[in-house]
Order: C-alpha cells, then structure tokens, then sequence
C-alpha cells in the first residue's frame, strides 16, 4: 500500500487522460443537443490544458476528431481552422524575429541602449527594461529573456566587485544603493554583510525587470505575444463581417501607449521594492560617480566590441524589418487610405492583401537574399570548390527556432471558436448571460480582467484567451455591448502572469539563475497585476473608444437585433466612460 500512491501519483497523466472522458460522459449521453455535444469538447479540452496531462497542442487536435464524431462540423471545415491567415501571419512574423535572432541584430540593439543610458541604479532598471520590452515586441519573449539575463548578471557581477576586493575588505566604488553611513567604530564584517544585502536585492530587481517587461512589451504588437493573435483570429472567426477592425495599426494605437504606462509603473514600482525610496541615491547623484560606471560599462562596452561591425546580413535585415514595420502600418491604417486600401483593393475597396501577406513576403525576400556580398567561399567539404553563401534565412534556422506547436494551438483555439458558432453553444450562453446588463461595462470589464489575471497564474496565456474569448464574445453580443469592449482587455489581462515561476517562460528562465524566491516574485507581481489591470481599465475607457467605436454596437455583432432596438441605452457605453 506504501508504493499505491506513488504508482499512482507517477502515471497520474495518464489516469487524467484515460478518466475525464469517462468522468465527462454523462452531459452528452443525458442532454443530447449540438451544444452539450460541444459543451463536453470544450470543457475536455479546457481541463486537459489547465492539467497539461498532455502537451497543449496535441489537446488542440481534439477537434478534428470530435467535432465530425458528433455532428457538430464537417472534418473539411474543421481543418481550414488551422491554417487561416493569422496562423500565416504568426509564421511570417516568426520567420522575421528569428532572422532578427540569428544574425545578433537584437543583442547590438540591446547593448547599444544600455550603453546611452548608463549603469546609475534606478537607470540601469530602466535601461533593462525599456530594451527587453522593445525587443519582446518583435521577437519571442522567451529569446529576450534568455538573452538578456546573462548580460544582466554579468554587468551585476562587476557591480558587486571582484572576490579579491570583497576578501580584502575594499569598498567597491562602481555602485552604491544606500548613502554612505558615516564611520562609526564597527567591525568590517557589518558593511560587507550589508553591501551582500543591497547587491542581493537589487539583483532581484534586475531579473524582475527583465522577466516583467518581456511579458509588458509582447502585448504592444499584434506579433508580439500569441494571445494578440488570438483575439484577431477569434474576432475574424466569429465575426467576418467586421471589416478588420483589428489590425496591426489599430492594434499598436491601442496597445502600445497602455504598454508604455504600465511599464513606467512597474519600473517605479520596483525601483521603491528593491531599491528603496532615496531616489537621488537610485539614480546616482554624488561625488566619484565617474569611477562608479566604469566597471559595469566596461562590461557592455567588452560584449559591445565582440559582436565587431556590422555584416552586410545585419544591415540587410535591419533594412528588411523596418520596411516590414512599415508596409504594416501603412496598409490599412484607418485614419488615411493605405496602400491595402487602394492599390491591392477588391471590387467592395476592402484589402485583398493581409498582414499575414506583408510578413510572408518579407520573409521570403530574406530566404532570397544572400548573407554576403561578396559571397563566393571555399566549400570545406570539397577543397578547391566555389559555393555560394547561405541566405539571409535558411529552412534548416527556421525550422530549429520556429515554435510549431503554437500553431496548432492556435488553430485548436479557431477550431473550438468556430464549433461553438456552428453548434449553438455560443447563442445559448449569451441567453444565460443576458442578466449581465444590469452591471455597468466598466466593472464588468475590470472584474473580467482580474478573473483572467488569475486565471492566467497557472494556465497557459494562449489556452486561457482560446477559451474565454467566444464566451465573452458572446455576452457582449447578449447584453447589446460592443464585443471589444471586453474582449480587447482581457486578452492585455491574459499577458499579467507576474505572480508565479511557471506562469510564463521568462519568470522561469529568470527564477532558474537563483536569487529569487516564489514569496519575491508573488510579493513583486500581486501589486504589479493591479496596476497593469488598472492601466488597461484607463486604455479601454478612453484612446481605444475612438480607434475602436467602442461607443457603439456594432453592425457586425448583431446576433439579437431586435433586443438592441427594444433596449437602446444597452447598444453604447453609457457617457463614452
């Protein structure tokens, strides 16, 4: 009996896999409609991602078995669901992020920031964290995070001194975090003691910063973080008649400024928890401050002039991402006729072409373009031979570096949107959640951001926006209110996971280097998830009411017309919040 449970315990996923079925059976067996039928998928798949019993893309598959098994979608339309046009956008985003990656062009960026600001305490954390948040914008948050924290604790190691200064009892002058007690007789084992303390905290804070803002900079861009591609997809899905209302520009206009805020915040934030509040100590105010920098600049200057010039493949890339940025902000911005909206417009001036169209054709210049000019070289495996340079972008880097799961993730989350559509599952839940419409908007959205923030502490971001996107769509639809009104915040919300190790990839990463512990990082980011969902609370109710006409009910999401026309003062946002 002593070994049961830990058999047990050791083939639990398995025991998750083989009995929710089961344990599920009785909702379809008992209520046997399309929407139980789809109810029991959801709420299969719902429980085998929070469980991760299996790995989150192949429970994304699950539709193209159920969904036909039981009646609710033909195979042929359940697999079109997996490749639509943001799924074409994401791996063309990809393909550019890691050609941006492979050929170094984030970490010169990176360094060449840190070395403007400077290394003064409270600018440093700025400095981190304005370069990780810029770089998580266009490149997995992942690859920032595990690129940018080596580089942090090596400039920490140099602010902390040599071992031989430590031993030798000498202070180290690059870096001071409180004011200098005055000299007092005491043993030297107190200031060294102490001087451990403050180097110890401010480490924390730097690996917070680095962890935080990678996850604050992913929500500023549609390419950004996967959940924005989520949103876009679900709201194409369950809308097509909505007229790309999201896209990147009207993303970024909507994004970015709320990202700004709540990175200044969180700087502020851990700037008093780990540095204290002597803000003029913090930012490096006082004599001998030129001897302080030079050590941790030595730093970033010695990694600065390894990278060497820049390469023709550098320049070439940097040229290749500024006009991708480029083509997607001008092809239908909104505000004025874009190239989208004019030269590639359809019969009804509707773009035919797509962000996805713009990224695919970058990264397809990229796998066209060579590395060097000139190119020839000797081939090492047969001397004497000419070949050609590899290009810009290989399939062999690509296929290395691209996440393939997240795809078909992507794809599942489509999938279970469109079989909620197709089923009636989705009309049936606005019904029941009509009641609603007696709470104003904006306390609905700020209790749906904070259910989402928590939701999202120990579940996948992706899982979690795949989920209760169509569910919050079809309130929205339910109570007459304009569905990106909720939809929009919640998926910022989906991006809040401060609190725990494992509620992202860059809080891991930062965690595995040491130093922190689950109580800093809980005590760190429970503030830090109230301040970011009252940073998206003021961005939904004021700049992305204008970009959005967040202020209407749309024509698009008219499911329940005639209880919009019954109720008018349920069809806008009472006072434009």
């Amino acid at each position: 009996m002593a070994t049961c449970w830990p058999a047990l315990w050791a083939y639990r996923f398995y025991l998750i896999v083989l009995c929710l079925p089961i344990f599920l059976l009785p909702l379809p067996l008992i209520v046997q409609t399309k929407e139980a039928y789809c109810a029991y998928s959801i709420i299969l798949m719902a429980l085998l991602w929070c469980t991760e019993a299996l790995p989150l893309a192949v429970t994304a598959l699950f539709p193209i078995v159920l969904f036909p098994l039981m009646g609710i979608m033909d195979a042929s339309e359940v697999c079109i669901e997996y490749f639509k046009d943001t799924n074409i956008l994401f791996v063309g985003g990809l393909m550019v992020a890691i050609a941006v990656e492979h050929w170094n062009l984030h970490k010169r960026i990176a360094l060449q920031v840190l070395l403007i600001i400077g290394v003064r305490p409270a600018l440093l954390l700025l400095g981190f964290m304005l370069v990780t948040a810029f770089l998580s914008m266009w490149i997995s948050n992942t690859a920032t995070t595990a690129m940018m924290v080596p580089i942090g604790h090596a400039v920490l190691e140099q602010l902390q001194g040599s071992k031989k200064d430590v031993e030798g009892g000498n202070n180290n002058p690059t870096f001071e975090l409180q004011e200098e007690c005055p000299q007092k007789e005491v043993t030297k084992l107190e200031p060294r003691t102490q001087k451990t303390q403050e180097h110890h905290r401010f480490s924390q804070g730097l690996s917070l910063c680095i962890c935080y803002s990678a996850s604050i900079g992913g929500i500023a861009t549609l390419t950004g973080t996967t959940p924005n591609l989520v949103l876009q997809g679900q709201v194409n899905s369950l809308f097509p008649q909505n007229g790309n209302v999201v896209n990147f520009a009207s993303w970024f206009g909507f994004a970015f400024p709320t990202m700004i805020i709540l990175l200044l915040l969180a700087w502020l934030w851990l700037q008093v928890l780990f540095l204290g509040v002597n803000f003029r100590k913090n930012f490096g105010f006082g004599e001998g401050e030129e001897e302080r920098k030079q050590a941790a600049f030595q730093v970033i200057k010695t990694q600065y002039r390894l990278l060497g010039p820049m390469s023709f493949a550098e320049k070439t890339v940097t040229v290749l991402f500024v006009l991708l940025v480029v083509l997607w902000f001008t092809r239908e911005p909104g505000f004025f006729p874009g190239w989208g909206d004019t030269v590639f417009a359809n019969e009804k001036g509707q773009s035919m072409a797509s962000d996805g169209t713009v990224a695919i054709f970058i990264s397809l210049v990229m796998f066209i373009i060579p590395s060097k000019i000139p190119g020839l070289m000797q081939d090492p495996k047969k001397p004497g031979k000419l070949k050609a340079p590899p290009a810009i972008l290989t399939w062999k880097t690509v296929n290395d570096k691209m996440p393939w799961n997240i795809v078909i993730l992507l794809g599942g989350g489509f999938a279970l949107a469109k079989g909620s559509e197709q089923s009636g599952l989705s009309e049936w839940l606005g019904d029941k959640l009509t009641p609603l419409q007696h709470i104003p908007p904006s306390a609905t959205a700020v209790i749906l951001c904070l259910l989402i923030a928590i939701f999202t502490e120990c579940t996948s971001n992706v899982a979690t926006t795949t989920l209760f996107l169509p569910i919050l769509a079809s309130m929205a639809q339910a109570i007459c209110l304009h569905p990106l009104y909720v939809m929009l915040p919640c998926t910022l919300a989906a991006s809040l996971a401060f609190m725990l190790p494992v509620a992202t990839p860059p809080n891991a990463i930062v965690f595995s280097f040491g130093g922190l512990k689950v109580s800093d990082m809980a005590r760190a980011g429970f503030l830090l998830n109230i301040i970011g969902v009252l940073a998206i609370t003021l961005s939904i109710n004021s700049w992305s009411i204008p970009i959005f006409k967040l202020d209407t009910f749309p024509s698009w999401a008219h499911s329940n017309t005639s209880q919009c026309l019954l109720n008018p003062s349920n069809s806008t946002v009472p006072g434009g919040l």
